[in-house]
């Protein structure tokens, strides 16, 4: 069986029972880093082989995982945090499973995306997640291009040496909107600001970005 457990996006406390028992039970577990999952694995007193599984041998450690599953054995698919498969590492092997006939299940739990989105004040019924944008301006920009008429809000990761670039390109692609953006979240120093984006890019000039960022932007306004 191939297992996708969520795991917490900062508060180890987030983790599921269930998830705990299938990382207890599983044969072999790929991580994202192996490092950070026996970190969380220690923690929870949790003693297994770990599978280097990330974007950069996402291929041939796919392989070997589907390998294992067709011989019977049980691998349970982690990120660094939050749910694989989103923004990280995942969906080929659910693919891969499919293609094979092989079990596949998920095991639930934390995601910053919906988080964000449900702390922004923003509308929640239908949303757009969109991940990481490009690195670059023009290829940013042309990026968020393609929502800019969408009525949905959208969602974003970005790093905090491209938030305050990635702001400004939200602001002259999208206009004025309201947005949020979330940081830490789940942990000690946790914070959600929301506001305009004009707001947004005036505390960051003042405020050095740090952590990993959530952007949350409303859609386009009702003609």
């Amino acid at each position: 069986m191939l297992y996708l457990v969520a795991t917490p996006i900062g508060n180890l406390g987030d983790i599921t029972l269930r998830a705990l028992e299938v990382l207890r039970e599983v044969d072999y577990v790929a991580s994202e880093d192996t490092r950070k999952t026996g970190l969380l694995l220690k923690h929870f007193d949790i003693k297994k082989p770990q599978i280097a599984f990330h974007e950069h041998n996402e291929e041939q450690a796919g392989r070997r995982i589907m390998a294992l599953v067709e011989a019977g054995q049980s691998v349970a698919v982690v990120s660094n945090a939050g749910t694989p498969g989103v923004a990280d590492p995942g969906f080929t092997l659910v693919r891969r499973a499919v293609e094979l006939d092989l079990p596949v299940t998920m095991l639930p739990g934390p995601a910053a995306l919906i988080m964000a989105l449900v702390l922004s004040g923003l509308p929640s019924h239908a949303f757009t997640f969109r991940g990481f944008p490009p690195r670059k301006s023009g290829k940013r920009r042309a990026f968020l291009e393609i929502d800019r008429d969408s009525p949905h809000t959208l969602i974003f990761y970005e790093s905090p040496h491209r938030l305050r670039d990635f702001l400004a390109d939200a602001l002259a692609v999208y206009g004025d909107r309201p947005a949020a953006v979330a940081n830490e979240l789940t942990k000690l120093f946790e914070s959600v600001r929301r506001g305009p984006l004009s707001e947004l890019i005036a505390h960051f000039e003042a405020q050095e970005p740090r952590g990993e960022y959530v952007v949350v932007i409303g859609g386009a306004p009702e003609l």
